[in-house]
């Protein structure tokens, strides 16, 4: 009767931790992946990068609330036992190699600016994304060769992932994977400071003796906003995360810690990682332009009497064009264009991730 208890109380912990961060994590993706589709300034070999991050981010979100119920036993079969447990494993490995490879394309348009166009993670982009999703499908299965399966005995954890299999993922690919993205954002970063350097440099000589320009301030405004956010992405969600990896294998190799430490570690572990993504859209304000684009329209129809009225345009009787020198045309954004809006270039769409 207790141990039953104890399971019921056990289920309900694991179902508020979970369910929650869950339901946030997909709505969150949902809303900026539906921002990124029907905002067609965007679409470029980063944005689609960062499209297939936000679905790696999606599905790990979604099976986010199966990972702490693997703790327990069960009786399932083979195929059925070997797919729950390498499913999420598998979904979780295809994030964080969908992030290497947004970070990589990133470092490499803002590091090689003039020549980002001729690297092959902008000509093959379709190819790292392949990369980003296969690779990990790969090591994920290999627990299907190496493991130590006995037909008698229950579907646990221990029975499927070999102990060198996950300290080979942990501290061969996981906590590798970590470290290279934050080199790579340190080297942004370090970029950034030089150029705003001679900026600064540039502003002195021309303002000699006189208080800081408001460009300078602003650009230093930036730049230390830009530190802060890579500084508590990294202690936010990247810290807890290779604690929750740390602590798990120092209780599967000596059994020290208890299943309610595990289990909180776990799920705040890896939920802040799977918030990262969320993080880096904030930044970009052309990931939510469509939907700041519907709000004002629904505002606008909602309170037509604060809407300015606009002057109408006097047509001529004949079937002419407005000429492009026409002073209406240049002064109201509701008037088509001869020309589409073309798309920013890669090392702004960077900048602005």
């Amino acid at each position: 009767m207790g141990n039953s208890l104890a399971g019921n109380k056990f289920q309900e912990l694991i179902f508020w931790l979970t369910r929650p961060l869950s339901a946030f994590i997909i709505l969150a993706n949902l809303f900026i992946i539906i921002g990124i589709i029907f905002n067609r300034k965007i679409h470029g070999a980063i944005n689609w990068f960062f499209l297939s991050l936000l679905c790696a981010d999606l599905l790990a979100g979604t099976a986010l609330p199966t990972i702490p119920q693997l703790a327990f036993e069960k009786e399932w079969g083979y195929h059925l036992c070997f797919f729950i447990y390498l499913a999420p494993n598998f979904l979780f490995l295809s994030f964080l190699a969908n992030l290497l490879v947004v970070h990589y394309a990133k470092y490499v348009c803002i590091i090689h600016p003039l020549h980002y166009h001729k690297s092959w993670v902008y000509r093959w982009a379709a190819l790292y994304i392949l990369l980003a999703w296969t690779a990990p499908l790969s090591f994920a299965c290999l627990p299907i060769i190496w493991n130590s399966w006995q037909p008698h005995r229950n579907c646990s954890f221990h029975l499927v992932f070999p102990t060198p299999y996950l300290y080979l993922e942990t501290y061969g690919l996981l906590i590798p994977t970590i470290l290279a993205m934050a080199f790579m954002c340190i080297r942004v970063l370090c970029v950034a400071r030089r150029q705003l350097k001679n900026i600064t440099k540039l502003l002195h000589s021309v303002n000699r003796g006189q208080a800081p320009s408001a460009l300078e301030q602003q650009l230093e405004l930036r730049n230390a906003k830009a530190i802060a956010g890579v500084s508590l992405i990294f202690l936010v969600c990247w810290v807890p995360y290779i604690a929750c990896l740390n602590i798990s294998l120092l209780s599967l190799q000596y059994n020290s810690v208890s299943s309610l430490t595990l289990t909180i570690v776990t799920c705040l572990g890896n939920g802040s990682t799977a918030t990262v993504p969320i993080f880096l859209s904030l930044s970009n304000r052309q990931y939510l332009q469509f939907w700041r684009d519907v709000a004002s329209r629904v505002c606008g129809s909602c309170c037509p009497g604060q809407k300015q009225a606009k002057p109408k345009a006097t047509i001529p009787h004949s079937k002419s064009r407005i000429p492009e020198t026409d002073p209406n045309r240049a002064q109201d954004p509701y008037l088509p264009s001869d020309e589409d809006p073309k798309p920013s270039s890669a090392a702004d769409e960077a900048r602005e991730v």
